[in-house]
């Protein structure tokens, strides 16, 4: 009974004011279309106005506002910095790149090309810098004590992996003949290959991957915030390490969790400076 008024009330109506009522719907939902469009386009030119790397200092001025060795950020600080990194586009850092096609090692040797770093700022309780690899450029196995580090990888295609150290090392005891003085026991957290775009990651002082290293595949640009920064005088020395054996089947070893499958692998700590280019931010400015 009601679809029949309803189709009544219809025919009933003259057939000029029908489809003058179809037309006006569709001038109406053109106009929205029109208006979102135009609300679009003109955030688009909002954006592309906006100091999106004052925006970054910013945050991590707030995010990072009580910083100090250990500190952890609460989750809706980590949100707020991710979800920022997350929308940053290499266009947003508008800083001219250096050639990164061209391998910079020497002629004939098997070192791998030097990594240029940009430091766009550094403070007591936190560092932005840039780091551009050529293709096959290295950053070796470091570690980062006491600090909550945010990566994004802005362009490029990388190779990471990142470690955390065992903390109930007596669960080995099968390999303990493999580990020689020096060694100390990891887990893989991430051993995988990254493309741009892709969400930034975060690694804690003890957890979330706080041992990596990175091997460009094309070149790339990664932006690093460190919080608090590397600092000597308060013992946040950058110590590198040197993969020995690894494991990839844990059951072998006696691990008290069966369903373990993590790869373990022993790190030996190594002396070894690592070389970087320096360069020149010439991006947007930071009102500090």
């Amino acid at each position: 009974m009601n679809i029949g008024r309803i189709l009544l009330s219809k025919t009933s109506l003259p057939s000029g004011h029908y489809y003058s009522l179809i037309s006006k719907k569709k001038m109406m939902t053109e106009k929205k279309t029109k208006k979102g469009y135009e609300k679009k386009k003109k955030m688009m030119r909002k954006r592309s106005k906006e100091n999106m790397v004052q925006k970054l200092y910013d945050t991590c001025k707030q995010v990072f506002a009580n910083g100090k060795a250990g500190y952890i950020p609460p989750p809706p600080d980590i949100q707020l910095l991710t979800s920022l990194l997350d929308s940053l586009e290499p266009k947003d850092i508008k800083f001219t790149a250096p050639s990164l096609e061209a391998s910079c090692s020497s002629p004939g040797t098997k070192e791998a090309p030097l990594v240029t770093y940009i430091k766009l700022h550094e403070c007591n309780k936190f560092s932005i810098g840039i780091f551009c690899l050529p293709p096959s450029g290295v950053i070796p196995l470091h570690n980062h004590p006491g600090m909550t580090v945010f990566c994004k990888l802005l362009s490029g295609t990388m190779h990471a992996t990142s470690y955390d150290w065992v903390q109930n090392q007596h669960q080995f005891n099968n390999c303990r003949e493999l580990q020689a003085p020096g060694m100390r026991l990891a887990k893989v957290h991430v051993d995988a290959d990254f493309t741009a775009p892709c969400n930034a990651s975060v690694l804690f002082p003890e957890s979330g991957g706080n041992m990596h290293t990175f091997k460009a595949l094309t070149p790339c640009i990664l932006l690093d915030v460190l919080g608090p920064p590397y600092s000597e005088a308060e013992g946040r020395h950058c110590q590198h390490y040197q993969q020995h054996i690894s494991f990839s089947d844990v059951k072998e070893m006696e691990v008290i969790k069966e369903d373990e499958t993590r790869t373990y692998a022993w790190l030996e700590e190594r002396n070894d400076q690592f070389v970087v280019l320096g360069g020149t931010y010439d991006g947007p400015k930071i009102q500090r």
